[in-house]
């Protein structure tokens, strides 16, 4: 058995995403989020794939990738922690949480803790202005945060 580079494989599977949905109408969005389900973020070297499949520019694709926040360009921890930054959530201490949850875990929005347990994002807008303030593990939406949620959110992600 031979081992692939990493750019060679990352290619090479990039290549099949495209190729199941290069048939779409708009097919650039879906096939980023294919490729982020499959490797967890959007990799660098599958950049180029997908321009030459799309015959679109390197650049446009870097450009998508880089204005929507929910493509990642490094790989996320074990759980996601987002939290809304929104007018509501602001209005309702969303600040503070952020403050005190940046310290309990030691980082910043956009970052992986060292255990790679949580990567922690601001998103803006949940749909939750009336649980204000709001945030999402993992895909699962949390209303009306405070100490004792923070504490229990913490708890979950570093088991």
């Amino acid at each position: 058995m031979t081992v692939q580079p990493a750019s060679t494989e990352i290619a090479s599977r990039t290549a099949a995403i495209i190729q199941e949905m290069r048939g779409l109408e708009g097919p650039l969005l879906p096939i980023l989020h294919g490729i982020q389900e499959e490797f967890g973020h959007v990799p660098q070297d599958s950049l180029p794939v997908i321009a030459e499949a799309l015959n679109i520019s390197r650049a446009e694709v870097h450009g998508v990738v880089s204005f929507y926040h929910d493509y990642r360009r490094h790989p996320a921890g074990r759980h996601v922690l987002k939290l809304c930054q929104a007018e509501s959530c602001q209005s309702m201490g969303s600040d503070a949480v952020a403050a005190k949850i940046k310290q309990l875990l030691g980082i910043g929005f956009h970052e992986t803790t060292r255990d790679g347990s949580v990567t922690l994002e601001p998103v803006y807008c949940l749909g939750l202005c009336a649980c204000s303030p709001a945030a999402m593990l993992d895909g699962e939406v949390i209303g009306r945060l405070d100490d004792e949620k923070i504490e229990e959110i913490v708890t979950e992600v570093r088991s």
